[in-house]
């Protein structure tokens, strides 16, 4: 079975209303035949690099372009998801020593989100907190599970979820690519439903819009005009950090590539051939009244903290 013309990906970043530029990249490779797409199927990253100063982009866009690289030098591998480990591994390998080599005692490193796609089945793999998530029929499910101090904890029953999002060492991530020789990568495999859709994301995103937000966007909105609408949500709600979206819908006509902006300002976009690719600012109004009372738990949330920890 061929996925020629039956996958949409769009994939966007942002710098956000906080940071002077983007750490986040996003990455991709698709076949343009047949014989290229039993090879190596299709490939979609989302990276956050960390670091600070040019590292944490240094490291994102490294380690995106060496595991691209040596994922397609391998089509040997009969084991699709063990190739993508074996990939981001590689790309980890690479880092590391271009920092030992540049020997600047700078720190450089990244989570990542990747989806292998072959005929009706995904293959995703993370490391650090950049998430994966299905959409099908309205819902949306967390595929990856987040490696970071709060995801510990809430597993291990130490703090409830509600606690998670309010916890001051909510950034702290356990693995990354670059700080360590053998980092903790991850592997889940999903099959797909026609017109289900992946959700890659930097945290830049999942910090400002809830889940269930998320999939009430996805379903409303064309995969061009949900990432717009997702990530000027993130910026409406504070851009802390740098926003990273990449939707891939199975089922319809195949996307055009992404580049990342040259400006740090500047948002990089790709779309399905034929769509306009312009930031989408209004929703309907079911949408904002959704949005509304979100909002309002939010603050409730929020004050209720605050009283707490004055008593």
């Amino acid at each position: 079975m061929s996925n020629l013309d039956q996958i949409t990906a769009v994939l966007r970043t942002d710098t956000g209303q906080v940071r002077d530029h983007n750490e986040d990249f996003v990455s991709y490779w698709q076949p343009s035949n047949a014989e290229e797409e039993q090879k190596h199927g299709w490939l979609y990253i989302v990276a956050d690099g960390v670091g600070g100063a040019d590292a944490g982009e240094v490291a994102s866009e490294m380690t995106s372009q060496q595991t691209i690289e040596h994922y397609l030098a391998h089509e040997d591998e009969p084991d699709w998801g063990k190739r993508l480990l074996n990939a981001m591994h590689a790309a980890n390998s690479e880092l590391r020593q271009f920092v030992l080599e540049r020997n600047d005692n700078s720190r450089m490193a990244t989570t990542m989100v990747a989806a292998v796609l072959q005929e009706n089945h995904a293959y995703i793999s993370n490391v650090g907190d950049s998430r994966g998530y299905l959409w099908r029929d309205g819902r949306i499910q967390q595929i990856t599970k987040d490696q970071s101090l709060v995801a510990k904890l809430v597993e291990e029953g130490a703090i409830t979820e509600e606690e998670a999002q309010f916890h001051p060492r909510r950034n702290v991530i356990l693995y990354s690519l670059g700080s360590e020789r053998s980092p903790q990568i991850d592997l889940f495999e999903q099959e797909l439903e026609p017109d289900d859709m992946l959700l890659l994301c930097s945290d830049g995103l999942t910090r400002h819009v809830l889940d269930e937000e998320i999939a009430l966007v996805m379903a409303e909105n064309e995969p061009g005009e949900a990432t717009d609408i997702l990530i000027h949500r993130a910026n409406e709600r504070g851009g802390e950090d740098n926003i990273s979206v990449a939707i891939i819908r199975y089922a319809g006509s195949t996307a055009v590539a992404p580049q990342k902006s040259a400006q740090p300002n500047k948002t990089s976009l790709v779309v399905a051939a034929g769509q306009p690719a312009t930031q989408q600012t209004t929703s309907r109004p079911a949408l904002w009244i959704y949005t509304l009372a979100l909002g309002l738990v939010q603050a409730l949330l929020i004050f209720l903290v605050w009283f707490l920890l004055r008593v």
